[in-house]
């Protein structure tokens, strides 16, 4: 599927710029935009990133629309018509287009998951995973539930890490202002008080650090601006993502914590895609993509090739060393009772509770960081410059 972006008018005379439309190829698009009722005056095909969907749906508003779906088909109501009422309910444009488009293609034939599939994106393959599994079993008012009930512990989980973050973030922010506004507005004021003499070692240095950063503050700028996208660009690639999602994971202190937030996570997401029906294979796989984490991924490529041969899950996990040994003991439970799905679902629980005190620690230990930070960055300046102070009013006295 191509994704064309294109002008048009309606029989009302609304125009519509740049809007976004998937099709096979430029007649089929205009096939479509025919069928819409639509007169389109300019078109073209989107390119590379421009190729994705104009949106891409938080955890919260899949969560709320899983939800509706689920009580509209719970009702009675046929899929293809609670698709329209959904379409018809979104506020904002984008969602609005998304669902119309899933309607339009789910009325033609078109499965509701390849429907998903087609919207470049908008939809997590998770989701789209599970939709599958809901078609294939006929329960799709079952699944839609669950993933209502997924993407709300998930969103909460989102929101609480964000709120933890929020004071250390403030700190950090805090502390760059204070040595700025130290930097460029006060300490240029003793300049005058200081003699040559004083003008040395750590007062210089200071000085001339202020002196810079009034006089080339735009060096710093494009300094900090390469040095964020650089690391973002670094990032990107794939041996630099998997040593920082390796020391992420290893990291003292830090990684048993993230570690605690990854295991909920997984456990849910395994729990309910193998409960839905999924292979264990793909369900291993669509799990361990869902962490973002190329250093688990790449472990667990060694999972399900062991999975594959025979090998039991809870051993085969054992010895990647990812995850703590309780949570492979769960999972050996779970394999000798025939009920790893339902066990699975309440270690999540269990672990999702033990993020959010891993999330509160991992802020305990943060903060610290930030105030001494703050204390060494204010106390330096007093260092460098108190004695030179001293120094200039002994010899004004003299």
């Amino acid at each position: 599927m191509k994704t064309y972006i294109y002008t048009a008018t309606d029989a009302q005379g609304k125009t519509v710029r740049n809007a976004r439309l998937q099709a096979e190829d430029a007649a089929d698009f205009l096939r479509k935009i025919s069928e819409k009722g639509l007169y389109c005056s300019n078109y073209k095909e989107a390119k590379g990133k421009n190729g994705n969907s104009i949106y891409k749906f938080k955890t919260a508003e899949l969560s709320v629309n899983c939800r509706q779906l689920s009580a509209m088909l719970n009702a009675g109501l046929t899929l293809v018509r609670s698709l329209d009422i959904l379409a018809k309910e979104q506020i904002k444009d984008g969602p609005k287009q998304i669902f119309r488009e899933v309607y339009e293609e789910v009325q033609k034939g078109t499965s509701f998951s390849d429907s998903l599939k087609m919207q470049g994106g908008a939809f997590p393959t998770f989701m789209i995973s599970m939709v599958q599994a809901g078609e294939a079993s006929g329960q799709m008012d079952i699944i839609m539930k669950r993933l209502e009930e997924n993407y709300l512990k998930e969103s909460k989980l989102n929101n609480k890490i964000r709120g933890a973050m929020m004071y250390p973030i403030i700190l950090a922010v805090l502390s760059i202002i204070i040595v700025v506004a130290l930097m460029s507005f006060i300490l240029p004021t003793f300049k005058d008080l200081m003699t040559e003499e004083d003008m040395k070692g750590l007062t210089g240095f200071l000085f001339a650090f202020s002196d810079s950063l009034r006089y080339y503050w735009y060096v710093y700028v494009i300094a900090v601006t390469v040095i964020i996208f650089g690391i973002r660009y670094a990032l990107k690639v794939p041996s630099v993502r998997f040593k920082f999602d390796k020391i992420i994971c290893k990291m003292p202190k830090v990684g048993p914590l993230v570690m605690k937030v990854y295991t909920g996570r997984f456990s849910r997401t395994l729990a309910n895609l193998y409960s839905a029906g999924i292979p264990m294979v793909e369900s291993l796989e669509r799990s361990a993509a869902i962490l973002n984490n190329m250093f688990i991924e790449d472990a667990f490529i060694k999972v399900v090739d062991e999975v594959k041969q025979g090998e039991q899950l809870s051993a085969s996990i054992q010895r990647t060393g990812i995850f703590e040994s309780m949570f492979c003991s769960i999972v050996y439970v779970g394999e000798e009772s025939g009920a790893l799905d339902s066990i699975l679902s309440k270690t999540a629980d269990f672990y999702e509770d033990e993020s959010d005190s891993a999330i509160q620690r991992l802020v305990s230990l943060i903060e610290p960081i930030m105030i001494i930070v703050m204390g060494v960055a204010i106390g330096t300046v007093i260092a460098g410059i108190l004695p030179a102070i001293y120094n200039s009013m002994a010899n004004l006295a003299a």
